[in-house]
Protein backbone atom coordinates (compact mmCIF):
# COMPACT_ATOMS: atom_id res chain seq x y z
CA UNK A 1 0.00 0.00 0.00
CA UNK A 2 2.79 2.43 0.88
CA UNK A 3 4.60 1.65 -2.36
CA UNK A 4 1.49 2.17 -4.49
CA UNK A 5 0.85 5.48 -2.73
CA UNK A 6 4.41 6.61 -3.43
CA UNK A 7 4.14 5.78 -7.11
CA UNK A 8 0.84 7.65 -7.39
CA UNK A 9 2.42 10.70 -5.77
CA UNK A 10 5.25 10.68 -8.28
CA UNK A 11 2.91 10.11 -11.21
CA UNK A 12 0.86 13.12 -10.11
CA UNK A 13 3.98 15.32 -10.08
CA UNK A 14 5.68 14.04 -13.23
CA UNK A 15 7.14 16.58 -15.62
CA UNK A 16 8.22 15.31 -19.04
CA UNK A 17 10.50 18.28 -19.73
CA UNK A 18 12.38 17.81 -16.46
CA UNK A 19 12.48 14.07 -17.04
CA UNK A 20 14.25 14.55 -20.37
CA UNK A 21 16.88 16.82 -18.83
CA UNK A 22 17.48 14.46 -15.89
CA UNK A 23 17.77 11.43 -18.14
CA UNK A 24 20.20 13.25 -20.45
CA UNK A 25 22.36 14.23 -17.45
CA UNK A 26 22.82 10.55 -16.64
CA UNK A 27 23.47 9.65 -20.28
CA UNK A 28 19.97 8.27 -20.86
CA UNK A 29 20.64 5.26 -18.68
CA UNK A 30 17.54 5.78 -16.51
CA UNK A 31 13.96 6.93 -16.81
CA UNK A 32 12.67 9.77 -14.62
CA UNK A 33 9.36 11.17 -13.50
CA UNK A 34 11.04 14.57 -13.67
CA UNK A 35 10.59 15.50 -10.01
CA UNK A 36 13.40 17.79 -8.66
CA UNK A 37 15.21 16.72 -5.48
CA UNK A 38 13.55 19.07 -2.93
CA UNK A 39 10.09 18.23 -4.24
CA UNK A 40 10.97 14.54 -4.48
CA UNK A 41 11.97 14.34 -0.82
CA UNK A 42 8.72 15.98 0.25
CA UNK A 43 6.78 13.21 -1.48
CA UNK A 44 8.20 10.59 0.87
CA UNK A 45 9.05 12.65 3.92
CA UNK A 46 6.19 11.09 5.89
CA UNK A 47 7.23 7.56 4.90
CA UNK A 48 10.75 8.07 6.22
CA UNK A 49 9.44 9.80 9.36
CA UNK A 50 7.21 6.79 10.07
CA UNK A 51 10.13 4.41 9.56
CA UNK A 52 12.28 6.37 11.99
CA UNK A 53 9.48 6.34 14.54
CA UNK A 54 9.04 2.58 14.18
CA UNK A 55 12.82 2.03 14.29
CA UNK A 56 12.47 -0.77 11.74
CA UNK A 57 13.43 -1.02 8.09
CA UNK A 58 10.78 -2.11 5.60
CA UNK A 59 12.94 -4.10 3.19
CA UNK A 60 9.92 -5.24 1.17
CA UNK A 61 9.09 -1.60 0.47
CA UNK A 62 12.69 -0.85 -0.49
CA UNK A 63 12.87 -3.87 -2.78
CA UNK A 64 9.66 -2.81 -4.53
CA UNK A 65 10.97 0.73 -4.94
CA UNK A 66 14.32 -0.46 -6.28
CA UNK A 67 12.59 -2.60 -8.90
CA UNK A 68 10.59 0.35 -10.20
CA UNK A 69 11.89 1.65 -13.57
CA UNK A 70 12.06 5.33 -12.55
CA UNK A 71 15.25 6.66 -10.97
CA UNK A 72 13.47 8.73 -8.30
CA UNK A 73 12.47 5.50 -6.57
CA UNK A 74 16.14 4.50 -6.38
CA UNK A 75 16.81 7.84 -4.71
CA UNK A 76 14.00 7.10 -2.26
CA UNK A 77 15.78 3.88 -1.27
CA UNK A 78 19.03 5.77 -0.77
CA UNK A 79 17.43 8.54 1.29
CA UNK A 80 15.52 5.99 3.37
CA UNK A 81 18.66 3.98 4.20
CA UNK A 82 20.60 7.14 4.98
CA UNK A 83 17.86 8.25 7.38
CA UNK A 84 17.82 4.80 9.01
CA UNK A 85 21.61 4.58 9.28
CA UNK A 86 21.76 3.88 13.02
CA UNK A 87 19.40 0.93 12.60
CA UNK A 88 21.56 -0.79 9.96
CA UNK A 89 23.65 -3.77 11.04
CA UNK A 90 26.26 -5.93 9.40
CA UNK A 91 23.52 -8.46 8.63
CA UNK A 92 22.03 -5.88 6.26
CA UNK A 93 25.19 -5.64 4.13
CA UNK A 94 24.10 -8.29 1.56
CA UNK A 95 20.79 -6.47 1.05
CA UNK A 96 22.53 -3.13 0.53
CA UNK A 97 25.09 -4.68 -1.82
CA UNK A 98 22.20 -6.00 -3.92
CA UNK A 99 21.24 -2.39 -4.55
CA UNK A 100 24.83 -1.22 -4.97
CA UNK A 101 25.50 -3.82 -7.67
CA UNK A 102 22.49 -2.91 -9.81
CA UNK A 103 21.29 0.29 -11.53
CA UNK A 104 24.88 1.45 -11.07
CA UNK A 105 25.98 5.01 -11.64
CA UNK A 106 27.78 7.58 -9.52
CA UNK A 107 24.59 9.22 -8.23
CA UNK A 108 23.52 6.19 -6.17
CA UNK A 109 26.99 4.75 -5.57
CA UNK A 110 27.92 7.98 -3.79
CA UNK A 111 25.15 7.29 -1.29
CA UNK A 112 26.13 3.69 -0.70
CA UNK A 113 29.77 4.50 0.13
CA UNK A 114 28.81 6.12 3.43
CA UNK A 115 25.66 4.06 4.04
CA UNK A 116 27.86 0.96 4.10
CA UNK A 117 30.89 2.71 5.57
CA UNK A 118 28.95 4.07 8.54
CA UNK A 119 27.50 0.77 9.70
CA UNK A 120 28.76 0.45 13.26
CA UNK A 121 30.63 -2.85 13.05
CA UNK A 122 34.36 -3.56 13.11
CA UNK A 123 33.94 -5.97 10.17
CA UNK A 124 33.18 -3.07 7.82
CA UNK A 125 36.88 -2.24 7.49
CA UNK A 126 37.66 -5.76 6.29
CA UNK A 127 34.69 -5.63 3.92
CA UNK A 128 35.94 -2.37 2.42
CA UNK A 129 39.40 -3.82 1.96
CA UNK A 130 37.79 -6.73 0.13
CA UNK A 131 35.64 -4.43 -2.03
CA UNK A 132 38.73 -2.40 -2.95
CA UNK A 133 39.92 -5.43 -4.93
CA UNK A 134 36.59 -6.18 -6.61
CA UNK A 135 36.30 -6.62 -10.37
CA UNK A 136 33.35 -4.21 -10.12
CA UNK A 137 34.90 -0.74 -10.17
CA UNK A 138 31.76 0.79 -8.62
CA UNK A 139 32.35 -1.36 -5.52
CA UNK A 140 35.96 -0.22 -5.50
CA UNK A 141 34.72 3.39 -5.60
CA UNK A 142 32.55 2.66 -2.55
CA UNK A 143 35.59 1.33 -0.71
CA UNK A 144 37.77 4.32 -1.62
CA UNK A 145 35.24 6.90 -0.48
CA UNK A 146 33.57 5.12 2.44
CA UNK A 147 35.42 7.23 5.03
CA UNK A 148 34.44 10.62 3.59
CA UNK A 149 33.62 13.09 6.35
CA UNK A 150 35.22 11.13 9.18
CA UNK A 151 37.89 13.77 9.79
CA UNK A 152 39.99 12.77 12.84
CA UNK A 153 38.32 9.35 12.92
CA UNK A 154 39.74 8.45 9.51
CA UNK A 155 41.67 5.17 9.49
CA UNK A 156 44.66 6.33 7.46
CA UNK A 157 46.20 2.88 7.27
CA UNK A 158 43.02 1.51 5.73
CA UNK A 159 42.66 4.52 3.43
CA UNK A 160 46.22 4.07 2.22
CA UNK A 161 45.78 0.34 1.54
CA UNK A 162 42.53 0.81 -0.34
CA UNK A 163 43.92 3.61 -2.51
CA UNK A 164 47.09 1.67 -3.28
CA UNK A 165 44.97 -1.34 -4.27
CA UNK A 166 43.57 0.88 -7.01
CA UNK A 167 46.77 2.35 -8.40
CA UNK A 168 47.17 1.65 -12.10
CA UNK A 169 43.47 1.95 -12.88
CA UNK A 170 42.49 3.84 -16.02
CA UNK A 171 38.88 4.16 -14.82
CA UNK A 172 37.85 7.81 -14.45
CA UNK A 173 35.49 7.13 -11.55
CA UNK A 174 38.23 5.34 -9.62
CA UNK A 175 40.91 7.99 -10.10
CA UNK A 176 38.41 10.74 -9.33
CA UNK A 177 37.41 8.91 -6.14
CA UNK A 178 41.04 8.62 -5.03
CA UNK A 179 41.52 12.34 -5.43
CA UNK A 180 38.23 13.06 -3.71
CA UNK A 181 39.06 10.88 -0.68
CA UNK A 182 42.46 12.50 -0.26
CA UNK A 183 41.12 16.01 -0.79
CA UNK A 184 38.45 15.45 1.85
CA UNK A 185 40.97 14.22 4.41
CA UNK A 186 43.39 17.04 3.57
CA UNK A 187 40.98 19.43 5.31
CA UNK A 188 41.76 17.56 8.55
CA UNK A 189 45.34 16.40 8.07
CA UNK A 190 47.04 18.20 5.17
CA UNK A 191 50.50 16.96 6.19
CA UNK A 192 49.46 13.31 5.89
CA UNK A 193 47.89 13.86 2.47
CA UNK A 194 50.83 15.93 1.25
CA UNK A 195 53.23 13.18 2.32
CA UNK A 196 51.07 10.45 0.73
CA UNK A 197 50.90 12.27 -2.60
CA UNK A 198 54.63 12.98 -2.57
CA UNK A 199 55.51 9.37 -1.81
CA UNK A 200 53.11 7.89 -4.36
CA UNK A 201 52.90 10.50 -7.13
CA UNK A 202 54.63 8.26 -9.67
CA UNK A 203 51.93 5.62 -9.22
CA UNK A 204 48.97 7.96 -9.00
CA UNK A 205 46.90 8.84 -12.06
CA UNK A 206 47.28 12.41 -13.35
CA UNK A 207 43.63 13.04 -12.49
CA UNK A 208 44.04 12.08 -8.84
CA UNK A 209 46.93 14.39 -7.94
CA UNK A 210 45.34 17.81 -8.57
CA UNK A 211 42.13 16.59 -6.97
CA UNK A 212 44.01 15.48 -3.86
CA UNK A 213 46.08 18.67 -3.75
CA UNK A 214 43.25 21.19 -4.13
CA UNK A 215 43.45 22.42 -0.52
CA UNK A 216 47.15 21.83 0.09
Amino acid sequence: MIFETLVKRFEAQQNSKNAEVMSAYLRYQFSFFGVPSPQRRLLYKDVIAAAKKSKSIDWDLLNQAWCHPHRELDYFVCDYLKAMQKHLTYADVPKILTYATSHQWWDTIDYFDRILGNIADTRISELMLELSLSEDFWLRRIAIDHQLGRKDDTDTELLSKIIKNNFGSSEFFINKAIGWALRDYSKTNPDWVRSFVQENKHQMAPLSIPEASKYL
